[in-house]
């Protein structure tokens, strides 16, 4: 990772007055988001600021605690006065990493068996992640719905287009690649582990295995567990 990418300014724009902050790595942009920031991209630069409609008191208080939080994973972070802070607060992971966690077991499965347990935290019909999915585009187009105007009509009308047409495609195809593994019952050609063990047909008992030894990978900690979730579609 660069070094630049651990540096960030979080400062009041002086053209615009807007709270910014420029720079950093994914990571960092996480927190900010997390920490009520909006992102902006455009053509020549992207950067992330806060809403718009906030009073000044606000600003600084979400500021300063987006400085606490990247200091906390050792941002370099260079602030304005008012956003100074010696607090520190804790990062924990978050809902997303324990998705992630399966692509990692993904990429580690030895066997098709392996491959399609770690699919089915995503394809499960009741209360797998796409389910969730789907419940979150269709709760937030309801509440776009109740808001009445015009363009939030609009909204609604997109968001069910999204889950009804190419969410429910990605399930889909999902759960029949899930299906498909789990019947082949087959060990990965790149992955089988060489269990080291003697052949009956081996005359001597002290011979060793020639296969070059796994490579080596970092066992990935638990996923974090997930808040349980209610209201559920009916």
């Amino acid at each position: 990772m660069a070094l630049a990418d651990r540096y960030l300014p979080l400062q009041r724009d002086v053209h615009s007055g807007e709270v910014l902050a420029r720079g950093g790595d994914p990571e960092a942009h996480s927190i900010l988001q997390r920490t009520g920031f909006v992102p902006v991209v455009r053509v020549h630069e992207s950067y992330h600021r806060l809403p718009t409609g906030l009073d000044e008191a606000e600003e600084v208080r979400l500021a300063t605690r987006a400085m606490a939080r990247l200091r906390a994973v050792q941002y370099h972070v260079a602030c304005d006065t008012a956003f100074e802070t010696d607090l520190r607060e804790a990062h924990y992971l978050p809902l997303g990493a324990s998705v992630a966690h399966q692509a990692e077991l993904i990429r580690q499965a030895t066997t098709t068996e392996e491959a399609a347990d770690a699919l089915t935290e995503l394809t499960a019909s009741h209360d797998g992640v796409l389910a969730a999915l789907d419940e979150i585009l269709t709760a937030t187009a309801e509440f776009h719905l109740d808001l009445g105007g015009p363009a939030d009509t609009a909204t609604a009308a997109r968001l069910r287009h999204l889950a009804e047409g190419h969410l429910d495609a990605i399930r889909a195809d999902l759960a029949a690649v899930r299906a498909d593994l789990a019947d082949r019952h087959e060990p990965h050609p790149q992955r089988s582990v060489c269990s080291a063990e003697v052949g009956p047909a081996e005359h001597e008992v002290s011979v060793v295995c020639s296969c070059p030894p796994p490579p080596r990978t970092t066992t990935p900690s638990p996923p974090p567990a997930l808040t349980a979730l209610t209201g559920r579609r009916r």
